[in-house]
């Protein structure tokens, strides 16, 4: 042996040399040259724990154990892990001895003792013995899903909706989610699903439903593992029916409404929208509800109600296409403007006839089309269902079994809502 060898490398050959004669029945190492023959120093600062909130305490069995060197200048060189029963626990050592990791699990309820052999930078031996108990593993988390909207008969403009029990973020764990979620559309359509968040899907054909048309949903999710500690759980299928094709389409240039009814128009209307600063906006929106009586109010939009645009009004027969307080309803004190000026703050108002006429011919799913209004797109997600406005390739980019990104977050964080208007 050099003189010019290191420490360590004495003690790695030292201990080769032990093996090798041991095997012979002969001494390899004299007592006055061999680091093993020394006791081992306390190694408790030089190695920590992964895993563990403290010796002693419980441990998620679910989770590796891991081992590692807080010296840089030290090395693990053997660990072994045992429990009660004398199971021991397989584990990796990296190469160069900066850490070492269990690969088989561990039980849950069990008490372990974990011996660490360490060695500094001179070659001189550590030892560091601990004990823990684990845990019981953490509850399996079920992946739920439920579809709507609620079983019935809706316009050709309604999507369907899946809200996920837990949050999916990992492209490869949508998929899985995705792949597992039917539609079944009688007679048959070209559609997709689109992620609006971690925790909402929207389903819509390229076009809209056929009239006449039955949709189908379910879920094959139960049993399937989504992610770590994530399970598909059950899912009420869902079936709706498609009744006939209604769109609206109010011109705000022109202060029309016109009514089509598979293809055929059926009446134009005289309306009002929203005037400079409270423009309707523009864009597909689809009837989320009708409400006979809703009593609207400045102050709920942030009109202070000592201001010249503050109102308090009782209305009727209000066809809402938006959360934010958009509706299609009665305005009776605006009939002058009705046909000629926009003068509402933001909904679309026809006289009292008109909006009974308008309220008994459409139900939720109808469309509701917005032109030439000096407002905004309609938002495609967060106030409604404005899932109409994105293009066809835009949408299907937002699947997860496609590559496109989704652009859904994004138009979440850009949606502008306004409170309810006249």
């Amino acid at each position: 042996m050099s003189h010019t060898d290191s420490p360590r490398s004495r003690t790695a050959v030292g201990c080769t040399l032990l093996v090798i004669a041991l095997g012979a029945g002969l001494t390899a190492c004299s007592a006055e040259d061999s680091p093993l023959a020394s006791e081992p120093y306390d190694a408790a600062d030089q190695v920590s724990f992964n895993g563990l909130s403290g010796e002693g305490k419980l441990t998620d069995p679910d989770r590796p154990l891991e081992v590692l060197v807080q010296d840089a200048d030290g090395r693990i060189t053997d660990v072994t892990a045992v429990d009660a029963a004398g199971r021991y626990v397989a584990g990796e050592l990296a190469a160069d001895g900066s850490r070492w990791n269990s690969t088989s699990p561990l039980a849950a309820g069990a008490r372990y003792t974990v011996r660490v052999s360490t060695e500094n930078e001179s070659g001189s031996p550590g030892r560091k013995v601990f004990t823990f108990d684990t845990g019981r593993p953490s509850a399996k988390k079920r992946l739920n899903v439920t579809f709507g909207p609620r079983k019935g008969t809706y316009g050709v403009g309604q999507p369907l909706t899946a809200q996920l029990s837990q949050p999916v973020r990992e492209r490869a764990q949508r998929a899985v989610v995705e792949r597992a979620l039917k539609v079944r559309s009688t007679p048959w359509v070209e559609g997709g699903w689109h992620w609006v968040d971690d925790k909402e899907l929207h389903y819509r054909p390229k076009d809209y439903w056929p009239a006449h048309s039955t949709v189908e949903v379910s879920s094959h999710l139960e049993g399937i593992k989504i992610g770590n500690r994530v399970w598909g759980g059950r899912a009420k299928p869902l079936k709706i029916s498609i009744g006939d094709q209604v769109v609206a389409v109010t011109d705000a240039a022109a202060h029309q409404l016109t009514l089509f009814k598979n293809g055929e128009e059926v009446k134009s209307v005289p309306v009002t929208t929203g005037k400079p600063g409270f423009e309707t906006r523009n864009g597909v929106k689809v009837v989320i509800g009708k409400e006979y009586f809703v009593r609207m109010r400045g102050t709920s939009i942030g009109i202070s109600a000592d201001s010249s645009e503050s109102y308090d009004l009782p209305v009727y027969y209000a066809t809402r296409v938006t959360w934010s307080g958009e509706y299609v309803h009665a305005a009776p004190w605006s009939v002058g403007s009705q046909g000629a000026a926009n003068v509402s703050h933001g909904c679309t108002g026809m006289s009292t006839a008109n909006a009974e006429w308008f309220f008994d011919s459409v139900r939720e799913g109808d469309v509701v089309k917005v032109e030439n209004s000096g407002g905004d797109t309609m938002e495609p997600f967060g106030n409604g269902f404005g899932d109409w406005n994105v293009p066809w390739q835009k949408w299907q980019e937002g699947s997860a079994l496609n590559a496109g990104p989704s652009q859904a977050a994004d138009a979440l964080q850009t949606a502008r809502l306004r409170p309810t208007a006249t």
